[in-house]
């Protein structure tokens, strides 16, 4: 059973964020936290959060389950752009140039290893047969 958990308003361009995002898509729970953890992106502190709030959030749906034999995996995250700020700064001759200061939400998603059976999976086994 897989668990959600979102992050809205992060003041952190979309772009920079899915460089981080990228990082840690598709690995195990505590590999994507040691990685999270060594990073020097700014967004990388924000997504640890997120990520310790997905495990949880999976906890409290599973609470017959223990963490350690659940084997979790970061089975989606994605970045999406929120609201842009728009500011102006004066430019010489009295002009102005405009300024975008953008934001983003995260959504991440947290699954068993051993709930989903992969295609490869399938695979290597129709051939070992």
């Amino acid at each position: 059973m897989e668990a959600i958990a979102r992050l809205k308003n992060v003041p952190t361009s979309p772009r920079k964020m899915r460089l981080v995002a990228d990082l840690v898509r598709g690995k195990r729970v505590g590999q994507a936290l040691s990685i999270l953890k060594f990073t020097p992106n700014h967004g990388s502190i924000k997504l640890e959060k997120l990520l310790l709030s997905a495990v949880a959030n999976w906890q409290a749906k599973n609470p017959d389950a223990k963490l350690e034999e659940a084997d979790l995996y970061i089975k989606t995250i994605f970045v999406d752009g929120g609201r842009t700020l728009k500011r102006l700064r004066p430019a010489p001759q009295g002009r102005a140039h405009r300024i975008r200061k953008r934001s983003n939400h995260v959504t991440l998603i947290v699954d068993a290893f051993n709930a989903e059976v992969t295609a490869d999976e399938v695979e290597t086994t129709e051939k070992s047969n």
